[in-house]
């Protein structure tokens, strides 16, 4: 039996079914969680964020109109919780991990290391923390979450046209900061990719 996708969960949930809106939260919660980190850039705002989002969702599942999807529908509220949790709290200083990452390395192979990987990975987040937020969130929303143009317009409430600049400013200001002096994250090989 194929499992209920998303739509037929939001539609069980708001008929009463906790156990629907039980799965259909704990679909979202990883993502969720992943978003707000992005946005936050720490765990600790991220987990007081995504909680706010799952209590939001819960909340407004009765006032969900489909006018969008749902995941379009989740990420703005997600994108709200993080944003308040910023509001509420002053960001925390990035942690330079030069010096742990240099001393976790391994030796050279065929391939990078999973320290490496790690090493590189934390780079990738302390560079995205560093990013502004009004381009932080395009660029995330784009290369990570993988949401087309229109979505992300939606989601955070801005014209295409913005997107688009925001999302260019955004890959520029990290690419410099993962050390592009070009500024062109395409052919950068510390650029986040998105999972599969």
């Amino acid at each position: 039996m194929a499992e209920p996708d998303d739509v037929d969960l939001v539609e069980s949930a708001r008929a009463g079914d906790d156990r629907a809106l039980d799965d259909l939260l704990r679909r979202q919660t990883p993502w969720i969680r992943s978003w707000c980190r992005r946005l936050t850039g720490n765990d600790a705002d991220a987990l007081d964020a995504t909680q706010e989002a799952l209590i939001s969702v819960v909340r407004g599942l009765p006032r969900f109109d489909g006018r969008s999807s749902f995941a379009t529908w989740v990420y703005r509220i997600a994108t709200n919780a993080a944003l308040d949790e910023l509001r509420r709290r002053k960001r925390r200083p990035v942690v330079s991990l030069d010096d742990e990452r240099s001393a976790r390395r391994e030796p050279a192979g065929t391939g990078p290391s999973i320290g490496q990987a790690v090493g590189d990975r934390l780079d990738i987040d302390a560079a995205l923390a560093q990013v502004p937020l009004e381009f932080r969130a395009p660029v995330v929303l784009r290369d990570l979450c993988r949401l087309d143009y229109a979505e992300i317009a939606e989601v955070l409430g801005i014209p295409a046209g913005t997107v688009r600049s925001r999302i260019s400013r955004g890959r520029a200001v990290l690419a410099a900061l993962l050390g592009d002096p070009e500024g062109n994250p395409e052919t950068s090989p510390d650029r986040p990719r998105p999972h599969p």
